[in-house]
């Protein structure tokens, strides 16, 4: 099983994350943090990785519903989309809520169902 939705793109890993604020966006996403995967393991462990950075997306409104439901999915809070460099082109994943605990949750089920299809227009719009 593939973790997340995972789409191969037909640009440049520069071109993807310039787009991304853009997607995420469109769909009452913003982005919360940004981690610069490769610049982290260079200054930390002195290695080289590829191009690649985690983004934590929140959308405000499907964040709150989740926690009226269940404090404790705030674990799962923001919703990562990852975009790294492979080859001349980038590759971009976002985290599938209902591959999660939210799963396992009825409760969660409505909440977690729009916020992957949201995402997943995100992936379609890149």
């Amino acid at each position: 099983m593939t973790a997340g939705m995972r789409k191969t793109l037909g640009i440049s890993y520069d071109a993807a994350l310039a787009k991304l604020p853009d997607a995420l966006r469109s769909e009452g996403f913003g982005v919360l943090t940004e981690i610069d995967v490769r610049e982290t393991l260079r200054a930390k462990l002195g290695v080289d990785f590829r191009r690649y950075k985690i983004f934590g997306a929140c959308n405000p409104s499907l964040a709150h519903r989740a926690l009226e439901i269940d404090l404790a999915v705030g674990v799962m809070l923001p919703c990562n989309v990852i975009v790294y460099e492979e080859d001349d082109h980038a590759v971009v994943t976002a985290v599938d809520p209902m591959q999660t605990v939210a799963a396992q949750d009825e409760r969660l089920h409505v909440v977690a169902d729009e916020v992957r299809a949201r995402l997943a227009r995100v992936l379609d719009r890149l």
